[in-house]
């Protein structure tokens, strides 16, 4: 990825807007400005691309700790009698058994088993928190309006933000604010484990921390009231370990990751088995059903799928970008959903959907780019190994 332009695919949404609509600003767009951040329209959204330089802020947050706005994605709340088997209904996830305090990665899916967006999905003492997409987040409202019953309450928490701190050094640098459990019953946020979040306080502050993310480092995301963002903002960067970071570097992150972008790595001709996202249909589901397109999902888990979202390394510097199509010899196989230079591998990567036959580690295919042939090895994700603080890590 060249560091002086900006992704071609950034975070989780398509970038499909209506150019008659102006984009709307952040409650951070003034900060951001201030801070150095040369802007781009992404999403609806006037969004902060970089800072310093794309390969600065990547290589910045595999070691220290980066801070991303990504209050452009859709916080919901969802609250009523019956809430768990409503969403059950929608999510292939067994969301009855989610625990207060636990995170669930999930999936929308439409009524043949397509994936309408990728979420996650908290408990919380009143009910479940949804973050979805930003680009996707009002057809994911009008679509949970559509299909929930109506004594199931859904609440879009426009006037919160998210912030995401990520890094080896992100705990550190957040731990230093003196946030509290805003119950007695909820641990330090330093004690959250991956997929883990709470209700805290800073000073008078209320906040939802989560110890999630998607750079594939540990680290957490933070939602506040759009009144306190900035203040949260200038306090986390007053850290020697954090700077701010912008949306280039969060694909390229991600991208090394292995982690899906939707609308582009996942759509709604997607199916969660061919894009390797079978664990977010839970065992007993498979069993039970009732989500939708659960027959043609557990007929793809039980026989295989025609096609499989794959990493490949290429040779050279040159990367592949979407669209470009995958060969085995002269035959076209696949076609490329993700790609761009990796900074912490220095060399380029992708992400394919292959048909299964040249899905195996260690196949050789090629890509053309530009009309030039680049050699390509199919390979294990995440290309980096993800640094996750999990239950049980010492």
């Amino acid at each position: 990825m060249n560091d002086n332009a900006p992704p071609e695919t950034q975070d989780s949404d398509a970038e499909a807007e209506d150019p008659a609509v102006a984009p709307d600003k952040l409650a951070l767009d003034s900060w951001h400005r201030q801070n150095g951040a040369r802007m781009v329209e992404f999403a609806g959204y006037m969004m902060p691309v970089q800072y310093e330089g794309i390969i600065a802020e990547h290589l910045w947050t595999r070691e220290h700790a980066g801070l991303f706005d990504v209050s452009h994605m859709g916080q919901l709340a969802i609250s009523g009698e019956g809430a768990a088997q409503a969403l059950e209904t929608l999510l292939p996830g067994d969301i009855s058994e989610l625990k207060p305090g636990r995170v669930r990665y999930s999936l929308l899916l439409d009524e043949t088993g397509g994936i309408l967006d990728d979420l996650l999905v908290t408990a919380t003492p009143d009910g479940y928190s949804l973050v979805v997409n930003g680009a996707t987040k009002w057809d994911d409202i009008a679509h949970l309006r559509e299909h929930l019953p109506d004594e199931i309450t859904i609440n879009h928490l426009a006037d919160d933000g998210l912030l995401a701190l990520q890094g080896p050094e992100a705990a550190v640098a957040l731990g230093r604010l003196g946030i509290v459990p805003q119950s007695d019953g909820e641990s330090a946020v330093g004690a959250l484990k991956f997929m883990q979040a709470g209700a805290y306080l800073w000073s008078d502050i209320r906040l939802g921390i989560s110890r999630t993310g998607y750079t594939g480092e540990d680290g957490f995301e933070i939602s506040v009231s759009n009144q306190h963002i900035e203040a949260l903002a200038n306090a986390l960067v007053q850290q020697p370990e954090v700077k701010p970071v912008g949306l280039g570097a969060r694909d390229s992150l991600r991208l090394e990751a292995g982690l899906p972008l939707y609308g582009h790595d996942l759509t709604d001709q997607t199916d969660p088995v061919s894009a390797g996202l079978a664990f977010a249909v839970s065992k007993a589901r498979r069993i039970e059903g009732g989500f939708p397109g659960a027959e043609r999902i557990v007929g793809l888990l039980n026989e295989g799928t025609p096609g499989k979202r794959v990493g490949l390394m290429l040779e050279g510097r040159m990367a592949a970008r979407e669209g470009a199509p995958v060969l085995s010899g002269d035959v076209q196989v696949g076609l490329v959903t993700s790609g761009g230079f990796s900074p912490s591998l220095q060399r380029p990567i992708a992400m394919a959907y292959v048909d299964t036959g040249q899905a195996e580690i260690g196949t050789a295919l090629s890509i053309e780019v530009r009309g030039k042939r680049l050699e390509a090895v199919v390979s294990a994700m995440p290309f980096v190994p993800h640094r996750y603080h999990r239950q049980g890590a010492s």
